[in-house]
């Protein structure tokens, strides 16, 4: 492949709802640029996208892929990105090196919750973006409607450069804003010109004058020529329109049909008309060697420099770190700096990927997006050189709150299965793999019960091993309310010397719910001499591991040894170590024991219209609300105290009931009493485990 100047690049990230069109749109382009040959579906599993067994089996995107697109003498570099939301990781990883977007809206569905959550991703990474109404060969297909309610949204700043004709409620054709012409399609590409149908003039009138005015206001002299009545070159709009697009002032709409291959050609030009090359983008990081503000800027005279965005690790093809060219040049055989690392390793090999197929290349302009094979690396390091070491922010990617318990399915597996899970997380940020020693089980977190899912069926399909996913515990602990006072010896005889512990002890709650027990002695008259005291003390630490109600650690006890006697041969250090075991055990259950659960601090954002439903859902789940605030942007956060066991399926509930609108966060905020059916259920479900 050739090297392309950082000018005369493009990195343009797919945004879009589930099933929008993303993937059928990217292998369109890879078909008129002739990366493939023949026009892929996701039907049949053959895009060049949805390479994944798991992706070519579900019929949509999991990962995040790269296709290069030769359009003219530009290269586009596309990053076909999820729109489901359990796959919200690959999205972000994917924006955080784009310098536009494509967002994808569905003709026939119209604007839905992802085209929203991919228009306000656009908005946090400052993304340039122009809006794709796919799907415009189906008769249903209403163009108009989507614009409408993007206006509605979004306001002025939405400007359609394309209007549909059609026939026999057919799309025939289209007309261009900014030429004021009109096309007709001959057969799946090709057109010819044609006159603009009359029911047309009105919207063209409209959306040109949307058009002009927006380029008027790029100047002064623009603004008087428009006043003036001229009327202004198309080099003059289109470069007008640039700066519209490129400071976000502006978001064109453009049409097609991916599957005919209609309104593609068109959406390339305007990628490489409107939307800005790395060149007119900004980026800093840090030199950690002066800890001066290092403005790379895409700049490929200064010193070389890259981060990670992504990492690709797969059995089959191995392991490759994503990367961004923020200055310099980067070649095969240079020897780079890795500062988070602190080590330096040589560049053997570069490459670009087209979809799954990686692609030598020599190097890599400032700019420019490509891959490094076998680094040992991880997504968000950077790479520079060790006499100019450059740091760059990280990726930050949302935070997994969904986990369920997983378990080999065959014995002897837990090792692969831990190995496994280890190289998914460096591939995917979204996902942590936990071990709760406490509650004796491994904990998955991933974005929804569907990423679970896929992770579980991945672990299969690519490192053959089978593991369960099942509801995981909660880590519920034990104290007491009242006092009690208990007198408990401990006496064995047996061929020569006996065992003999006796120990008085009182039992109360300490207050502190942080810290298992506080242990204190007052004995009088050397009746348990003091050599024994530790041994006391070792046997309530033993005991605050596993509480005589159901076995869970014990919380803000207070033990006081107050008297005892000892027998000068047969008294040891076990025997009054056995001697307050007994104690613990007797003095706890006779001091009002309870089971305390924990509870979580909660936040939900949800749209104004699904508070209600929100509220009604968190007092089935024995939420507190705590207070309401709005977002000022048409959202609320309800706020709440939550048990964290009826957090469990909770993302899934929440998708359902605001159609996936809602968010939520939460952390642990402290322990409280259970109600007793809460803690009855326990103990009953603890006892049954036990005997089995």
């Amino acid at each position: 492949m050739n090297v392309y100047t950082t000018d005369k690049i493009r990195n343009v990230v797919i945004l879009g709802h589930g099933g929008a069109g993303k993937t059928s749109l990217v292998e369109a382009m890879a078909y008129l640029s002739g990366i493939t040959n023949r026009l892929g579906n996701i039907t049949d599993g053959t895009t060049l996208s949805d390479y994944d067994k798991e992706e070519q089996k579900r019929k949509f995107s999991i990962s995040t892929t790269m296709a290069p697109i030769i359009w003219g003498d530009t290269k586009v570099n596309v990053l076909d990105t999820p729109g489901y939301f359990d796959f919200v990781g690959e999205v972000e990883e994917a924006a955080a090196a784009a310098d536009a977007a494509i967002i994808v809206v569905n003709g026939k569905s119209g604007v839905e919750v992802g085209t929203q959550k991919a228009w306000d991703l656009c908005e946090k990474y400052k993304l340039p973006r122009i809006f794709y109404v796919s799907n415009m060969d189906f008769d249903n297909a209403s163009y108009r409607k989507v614009v409408e309610d993007l206006v509605e949204l979004y306001g002025k700043k939405i400007a359609p450069l394309y209007r549909p004709i059609r026939e026999n409620e057919k799309f025939v054709g289209y007309v261009n804003i900014v030429k004021q012409g009109a096309r007709r399609y001959v057969d799946k590409q090709n057109k010819v010109e044609c006159e603009i149908p009359d029911y047309l003039q009105d919207y063209l009138e409209h959306d040109r004058e949307t058009l002009m005015e927006a380029v008027a206001e790029t100047s002064e002299e623009f603004m008087d020529r428009y006043f003036g009545g001229e009327e202004f070159s198309e080099a003059e709009i289109v470069a007008a329109l640039k700066t519209n697009v490129s400071d976000c002032s502006l978001v064109p709409v453009t049409m097609g049909a991916s599957v005919n291959l209609q309104g593609i050609m068109i959406l390339l030009d305007d990628i490489i008309s409107y939307f800005p090359s790395p060149a007119d983008t900004k980026i800093a990081g840090v030199n950690t060697k002066t800890n001066e503000i290092f403005e790379a800027d895409y700049n490929f005279a200064k010193a070389k420099s890259a981060f990670i965005f992504k990492t690709i690790v797969d059995p089959f093809i191995g392991k490759y770190s994503m990367i961004k060219v923020a200055s310099g040049v980067i070649k095969s055989d240079d020897t780079l700096y890795d500062v988070e690392n602190d080590s330096e390793f040589r560049v053997s090999k570069l490459y670009v990927f087209e979809g799954s197929k990686p692609v030598e290349v020599k190097e890599l302009m400032a700019g420019d997006i490509g891959a490094i094979g076998k680094l040992d690396a991880a997504t968000g390091d950077t790479l520079s050189t060790k006499a100019t070491p450059i740091k760059y922010g990280k990726v930050t990617v949302s935070t997994p709150y969904t986990y369920k318990r997983y378990r080999a399915k065959n014995k002897g597996d837990e090792d692969k299965i831990s190995q496994a899970l280890a190289k998914m997380m460096q591939e995917d940020l979204t996902m942590k793999a936990v071990n709760d020693a406490e509650n004796r089980q491994t904990l998955i977190y991933g974005m929804g019960d569907q990423h679970l899912d896929i992770i579980v069926s991945k672990l299969l399909t690519k490192y053959k091993v089978e593991a369960e996913l099942e509801r995981p515990k909660v880590a519920f602990r034990e104290t007491i309310r009242k006092n009690s006072d208990v007198d408990s010896k401990y006496k064995k005889q047996s061929g020569g010397h006996g065992q003999y512990g006796h120990v008085k002890m009182r039992f109360e709650a300490s207050g502190d719910l942080e810290t298992p027990y506080v242990f204190e002695q007052v004995v009088v008259g050397g009746a348990v001499p003091k050599n024994y005291f530790p041994a006391v003390e070792k046997g309530i630490q033993d005991s605050v591991l596993k509480g005589p109600m159901a076995g869970y650690p014990v919380v803000g006890v207070k033990a006081t040894l107050y008297d005892g006697s000892y027998h000068p041969v047969d008294s040891s250090e076990m025997a009054f170590k056995t001697a307050a075991i007994q104690a613990f055990k007797k003095g706890f259950m006779e001091a009002s024991p309870v089971l305390l659960e924990p509870i979580a601090s909660l936040k939900v954002t949800v749209p104004d219209k699904f508070t209600g439903d929100v509220m009604g859902d968190l007092n089935k789940r024995r939420g507190r609300v705590l207070g309401m605030n709005p977002d000022h942007k048409g959202n609320t956060i309800v706020e709440a105290d939550i048990p964290m066991s009826e957090l469990y399926g909770y993302s899934t509930q929440l998708r359902s009931m605001t159609g996936g609108c809602g968010d939520y966060a939460y952390e642990f905020a402290r322990y409280e009493q259970a109600p007793s059916d809460v803690q009855d259920k326990e103990i009953a479900a603890r006892a049954a485990e036990t005997a089995e």
